[in-house]
């Protein structure tokens, strides 16, 4: 879809941001994630200035706003995975590194939620639409088109991208706005898998649009 046919189709009311763990185990200096994970930092640290300005264009326009983010702060034994035990994936390697049940769960500037701003709960997959509020919040909004920023590229926002794929909504992800570990890891993402199951914009292209 071309951005001219993107920006005449484009139908604030029918669409959704989704920001996807903008919590501090990837955004702090500190955070977990960010120290073991991100190799390529400066790719990294730009998606997330990119999505900064997208949300705040999108609250400048009214725009449908959903902070997807992943807090186990009320399972710190990880029950919701099994505790860790005879499982594979993220549900083994999340309770492993001790991670979400903590400070890092928390939502960092300028991404802490706002009123009248959609947060996400209840989530137990990769995709953050896995058992989670966000999908009946869809249904009931009628919306049927997500612009996907956040982490990682080819984890989280990958399974949502395909979820959202098989639900029948459209999927935009905003390449500029997400990061993988590596920069190889998103090129390969946007090379070979994106097309699969959506399209993708970039942050000046939504920001022409939110502003036309």
């Amino acid at each position: 879809m071309t951005e001219k046919t993107l920006s005449s189709e484009f139908n604030k009311s029918r669409s959704a941001f989704v920001f996807i763990e903008f919590q501090a185990e990837w955004l702090a200096e500190d955070g977990l994630l960010f120290q073991r994970l991100v190799q390529d930092k400066d790719a990294f640290l730009s998606a997330v200035s990119q999505a900064a300005l997208l949300l705040t264009a999108a609250r400048r326009n009214a725009c449908t706003i959903a902070h997807a983010g992943l807090d186990l702060r009320d399972d710190p034994t990880y029950r919701l995975f099994g505790g860790g035990q005879n499982v594979l994936g993220l549900r083994a390697a999340i309770p492993r590194a001790g991670t979400w049940t903590g400070p890092g769960a928390a939502f960092v500037p300028p991404f802490i939620p706002m009123q009248g701003e959609f947060i996400v709960h209840g989530r137990s997959g990769a995709s953050v639409l896995k058992n989670s509020t966000l999908d009946a919040f869809l249904r009931n909004n009628r919306i049927d088109t997500l612009f996907l920023t956040g982490f990682a590229t080819h984890v989280c926002v990958e399974s949502t991208l395909r979820d959202a794929h098989d639900s029948g909504i459209n999927v935009f992800v905003v390449k500029d706005a997400c990061a993988a570990f590596t920069r190889a890891q998103d090129e390969h993402f946007h090379q070979h898998i994106l097309h699969h199951f959506g399209a993708g914009i970039d942050v000046a292209t939504l920001l022409k649009m939110l502003e036309a």
